[in-house]
């Protein structure tokens, strides 16, 4: 394929996307639903596409500042710009490690790399 009609896909994937249900809110919960939606994008990267894969985590910043909170009396609380970089690089982690593991389900010899951004 040529430069100029390589074909680029940007994908956005909601921190709420994540989470299934009110049952299913876990980090292991998380990681199974990151590789769902690695799958597919797997499926992308197979079919010729480039993907860059966004993502949000604003339920998982949650669930740290409530952690953070009810273990202040024991531990230094995590300020929030700091559970912003935690979650990007978890859900980064999750979903490089599944996208990774689908290539090599797939036979897709391709690097996947995790960009951790001040925000």
């Amino acid at each position: 394929m040529t430069e100029h009609n390589r074909r680029i896909a940007v994908v956005a994937i909601g921190g709420n996307s994540l989470i299934k249900d009110k049952d299913h809110k876990t980090v292991e919960d998380q990681y199974a639903a990151a590789g769902e939606t690695a799958y597919h994008i797997a499926q992308m990267v197979k079919a010729g596409w480039d993907v860059a894969i966004g993502h949000g985590n604003g339920p998982q910043v949650g669930f740290i500042l409530r952690r953070s909170e009810l273990a202040r009396h024991e531990l230094h609380e995590v300020p929030l710009d700091v559970c912003g970089a935690d979650t990007q690089g978890a859900i980064g982690y999750a979903l490089q490690q599944n996208l990774y593991n689908h290539f090599l389900d797939m036979g897709i010899n391709k690097p996947v790399a995790t960009v951790v951004t001040q925000v």
